[in-house]
């Protein structure tokens, strides 16, 4: 059985390799075991392929990005920050759903997408009425860094080992724990917090912590590409491709956001 460190793509029976129905023969013939004809039996379970992580992956990004022009275009200027703290806090709920259920749903994946384009429209707006043209330059900058992620990843060869996916983890996790805090953090004083605020000085500090979360954002895309592939030599079953769609997405919008920070520290 194939597991992963990461807690999106981590369940106990995903990427299990699909295996034949009671009754049905290993060739998924329409007929019973005497050969005689019978009786049709269940279809196994398809397998997961590359190209349905991609198209699943193309679906899901597809309606964040649908999400993300509605609220750009739609959501007025007075509901900006209750709307991206809402959607920002049901937008992590609704990934720990996914996380832990024990089966994949394709309709909360796609309500993720939905709700975290709501976020990630708004907050791109905000930016983009300080910095005009960033969130040009921070699409372009996030697709490529993946790019370059993937391609390294294919082309050097690179193997995930216990010890990169443990160091990994652990930063991430930490990092988040460190976020969140910085988050109250803010709410309550008003202020930025470590990050600072949207103008005004730039810390060493700020730019580092951002520069932090885009490596850690690129290792994690790492591990997903590596944890996808192996699922797909395993064979699992086809519906596990929307918890590769999903772990992909997540980590592309958290590499978007911080794309969007940095640029405007260096703009500044």
């Amino acid at each position: 059985m194939l597991r992963s460190s990461n807690p999106i793509l981590s369940k106990k029976d995903a990427f299990t390799p699909a295996a034949p129905q009671y009754g049905q023969n290993p060739y998924g013939s329409q007929f019973d075991q005497s050969g005689y004809g019978g009786a049709p039996v269940q279809q196994a379970e398809g397998r997961m392929t590359m190209d349905d992580v991609v198209t699943k992956t193309a679906v899901t990004m597809g309606v964040l990005i649908l999400a993300a022009a509605a609220s750009w275009n739609l959501v007025p200027t007075s509901l900006y920050f209750p709307g991206m703290v809402l959607s920002g806090l049901v937008g992590f709920v609704v990934v720990m759903l996914v996380s832990f259920r024990r089966n994949i749903s394709p309709a909360l994946v796609l309500a993720y997408a939905a709700i975290e384009g709501v976020f990630i429209g708004l907050i791109s707006k905000v930016f983009e009425a300080t910095y005009s043209g960033i969130v040009a330059q921070a699409v372009v900058a996030t697709f490529f860094a993946a790019g370059i992620t993937l391609a390294a990843y294919k082309f050097f060869n690179i193997r995930v080992t216990a010890k990169f996916t443990k160091v990994v983890v652990i930063s991430t996790i930490a990092f988040a724990a460190l976020m969140l805090v910085n988050f109250v953090f803010s709410l309550v004083t008003g202020g930025g917090g470590l990050r600072g605020g949207l103008v005004g000085p730039v810390s060493p500090l700020a730019i580092g912590i951002s520069a932090i979360a885009i490596v850690l954002a690129v290792f994690n895309l790492i591990l997903d590409f590596d944890y996808v592939e192996r699922g797909v030599q395993m064979g699992a079953p086809a519906k596990e491709s929307w918890r590769g769609a999903f772990g992909l997405t997540v980590t592309m919008v958290w590499l978007y956001i911080e794309m969007l920070r940095l640029i405007s520290y260096i703009r500044r």
